[in-house]
């Protein structure tokens, strides 16, 4: 395994893997903070922070940022989830010291002028805007909100109109300055790189850090129910939701097998039946979002007005059917799905730094692919039905964006769910 790990006296941990081969890097700056963190009354600020560390700095203005990164032909962007954030740049080998030295720039010199917040408010008000203009977006933000009410897992990323435009730059600097710091920081790459180097680049690059953290967020109360958002489109945008298990959890993996056979690729269950047998639907699949005390396990679909009522039948029979019994060969290709999937990230710097930074912020620790590959194979059938099983137990939840004036009530579509019979 070529991948080192340091961790500074400042709380920073360091992780890098070496790939010779290639003739760039990817750098990130991985922060474990992100939406659920927030109070109401900040909902969205995460995300605006992630905006504006590349509105200038004591050091640069936000087009020199731009400029410095793109005059080496390097590329600088960042993304905001429910529980981290990630700062990244991807350079030629030889400007690794560029891109540290910009990414530390970025997170402990930004200026948050109050020129630039007013538009970047303006900005994310946009964004807002048009996610609430993609139905298949915004059906997921409504089923997030009604799977966990009332609460910063709820919310949405981008945080809303009102809470948005009230940020004023002493909180966002004071957030910043409180979830900005050493323990909370892991600084991830990968690909043509040595590892002494970057450590050295941090410790002279990341020098006003500090180190302690409070790591606070509410506990997630999964609840359920539903949201409706009647608009005259031509699909039917369905998503449904059921409680899950943590990324820690011991059956983490048979879930992500169970996603897989119901509903994560063209062999799927959902897929063959639906889309190919019934010709119900376009698009038709399952996902699964683990956070660290909670997940969600769901299915979207997105069909026409008058067919919603002959979908919801259809996902609920093999869900049921699977917490009955699983086929030998879907586990088969389940299992090869996921193994050529990390092995196929591995052959990317970018996705091996991010795999890095996600691991190290979520365990604590780098994980060698043969204790991956062995933990998908150790999944067996009777993890799979047990797995399925649980699912069906939890409250459902079911966000609907488009006609639905020919859509069954609630508990119709939630009676489906609810009796795992023999089928």
């Amino acid at each position: 395994m070529t991948v080192r790990l340091t961790r500074l006296p400042n709380g920073i941990r360091v992780i890098s893997d070496s790939m010779d081969h290639l003739e760039t890097i990817s750098v990130g700056a991985w922060v474990d903070v992100g939406a659920r963190y927030e109070p109401k009354h900040l909902n969205g600020i995460s995300h605006l922070l992630e905006h504006m560390a590349f509105k200038g700095t004591k050091r640069r203005t936000a087009r020199q940022l731009a400029e410095e990164i793109e005059s080496v032909g390097g590329y600088l962007n960042a993304f905001t989830s429910r529980e981290h954030t990630n700062y990244y740049a991807r350079v030629l080998k030889n400007d690794m010291p560029l891109a540290v030295d910009i990414l530390a720039d970025i997170l402990q010199n930004s200026t948050i002028d109050e020129s630039e917040l007013a538009r970047e408010k303006d900005v994310i008000i946009q964004e807002i805007g048009q996610v609430r203009d993609t139905p298949d977006d915004l059906v997921f933000d409504h089923l997030q909100e009604i799977a966990f009410p009332e609460q910063p897992l709820g919310r949405s990323i981008l945080g809303s109109l009102q809470s948005v435009t009230g940020f004023r730059r002493e909180a966002v600097r004071s957030y910043m300055h409180s979830h900005y710091r050493g323990e909370s920081l892991v600084i991830s790459a990968a690909g043509n790189l040595d590892h002494e180097q970057l450590v050295s680049l941090v410790e002279n690059n990341f020098d006003k850090i500090q180190t302690k953290r409070d790591r606070i967020f509410d506990g997630a109360r999964y609840q359920g129910g539903e949201s409706r958002v009647s608009r005259p489109l031509e699909q039917l945008h369905l998503a449904l939701g059921f409680p899950s298990i943590a990324y820690d959890h011991d059956d983490y993996f048979a879930l992500q097998v169970y996603c897989t056979i119901l509903g994560g690729g063209m062999s799927s269950r959902l897929f063959q039946e639906i889309r190919e047998d019934l010709g119900l639907a376009y698009s038709i699949y399952s996902f699964s979002a683990s956070h660290a005390d909670t997940g969600l396990l769901g299915v979207y679909v997105g069909t026409s007005p008058t067919s919603g009522n002959a979908v919801i039948p259809v996902i609920a029979g093999e869900m049921k059917k699977l917490a009955i019994k699983v086929g030998a060969g879907e586990l088969a290709r389940a299992r090869a799905q996921l193994k050529a999937g990390l092995f196929m990230s591995l052959e990317s710097c970018a996705s091996r730094a991010e795999q890095l930074g996600r691991q190290m912020l979520v365990f604590d620790r780098p994980i060698e692919s043969a204790e991956l590959v062995e933990k998908v194979e150790a999944v067996d059938d009777a993890a799979v039905t047990r797995m399925a099983a649980q699912i069906l137990e939890g409250p459902l939840s079911l966000a609907l964006v488009g006609d639905d004036r020919e859509f069954t009530e609630f508990d119709e579509v939630r009676a489906n769910f609810q009796t795992v019979a023999e089928l």
